[in-house]
């Protein structure tokens, strides 16, 4: 069960317990924009919210974290984040990766 939320704030308070209990819904309600503060012994200790909206052009990350693309599996090869890619210039990405790699 959620502590009682602090007056004059519409964020929830809840303890370590509940959290692992309800942890599912708990993250399904913060990606919706909800904020829910974990409690250990009645202290704040924690934040559960949306994740920030990031500034600047997207990461590979950013992009893979959104389920917009599928991570390399190897690391084999150094990472150039030096190189940017603008995709929607309308150039062919078969083309431009071939470019960074060197092919």
């Amino acid at each position: 069960m959620a502590d009682t939320p602090r007056s004059g704030s519409d964020r929830e308070h809840l303890g370590i317990r509940d959290l692992r209990t309800r942890l599912t819904s708990l993250v399904r309600r913060a990606g919706t924009g909800e904020r829910i503060i974990v409690t250990i012994a009645g202290r704040p200790v924690a934040q559960l919210g949306p994740l920030e909206a990031v500034t600047g052009p997207p990461t590979i990350d950013d992009l893979a974290n959104r389920g917009l693309l599928i991570a390399a599996r190897r690391s084999d090869r150094p990472a150039r984040p030096e190189v940017v890619i603008d995709t929607w210039t309308g150039g062919r990405l078969d083309r431009a990766l071939r470019e960074v790699r060197g092919a």
